[in-house]
């Protein structure tokens, strides 16, 4: 295997861990089964890009019914 094929390798799992830190208020509002998940979903897809929409999402998600 050459050195590029490994920085795309390396820049394909970079982008998976990316998109899995961006969608952690969304993981963790279905594993805990909110019943708002849809709802925290929607927030933390349109909003999260903001960072206070990403906030406000995980906090949403953590907050206890």
């Amino acid at each position: 295997m050459d050195s590029t094929a490994s920085l795309g390798f390396a820049g394909i799992f970079l982008i998976i861990i990316g998109i899995a830190a961006y969608f952690i208020p969304t993981i963790i509002a279905f594993k805990k089964e909110r019943d708002n998940k849809v709802s925290i979903l929607a927030l933390n897809l349109l909003l999260g890009w903001s960072m206070i929409g990403w906030v406000v999402s995980l906090v949403w998600a953590l907050k206890e019914a």
